[in-house]
């Protein structure tokens, strides 16, 4: 056997992009990528993603009716940002009643990606420019029972954090 063919390696990870969404029962914003290497610090989140993408988007699906939940990301967390969002939003849950930073509470995490992740690679993705339409395709043509159904998982995982006091308790529901 020929070393080139022995030390031949294969990627673990495809090349990647970092989206955003914001989901709920009234609807799901548009999918909204974010440039490659930007830094996602409390600055370009509330002045490009929340303020350019996301609160555009759920005040035209929702109009001035909705409550914001966010987890705990320090640009979420920011004081500038929670300063911003109490201002610009019609109903703030602030950081002092957010559930832990977990995937298990949140329903894009625990559910949504999955699905979609499942939809896009259902063969070989080529490139980026690939991966961002697949991505854009699958999320435009996702039932929005699913994302429903998610949500509905939410007040029982979020029970079941309490009774664990916070900690693990995926094997609880």
């Amino acid at each position: 056997m020929s070393e080139a063919r022995l030390l031949r390696t294969r990627p673990t990870f495809s090349k990647s992009v970092m989206v955003t969404v914001a989901v709920s029962s009234l609807g799901c914003t548009s999918i909204h990528f974010i440039e490659p290497a930007v830094k996602i610090n409390g600055d370009y989140y509330r002045n490009t993603v929340l303020r350019q993408m996301l609160l555009p988007d759920i005040r035209y699906i929702s109009g001035d009716t909705f409550v914001l939940q966010q987890d705990s990301a320090p640009a979420h967390r920011a004081r500038a940002t929670v300063e911003f969002l109490t201002r610009e939003t019609p109903e703030f849950i602030p950081p002092e009643l957010w559930p832990p930073n977990s995937p298990n509470l949140n329903p894009v995490d625990y559910s949504v990606w999955g699905i979609l992740q499942e939809r896009v690679y259902r063969t070989r993705v080529a490139d980026l420019d690939e991966l961002k339409r697949r991505l854009q395709t699958e999320w435009a043509n996702m039932d929005h029972s699913i994302t429903v159904a998610a949500i509905r998982q939410w007040r029982r995982r979020l029970t079941a954090c309490v009774r664990a006091d916070g900690g693990h308790f995926e094997h609880r529901f």
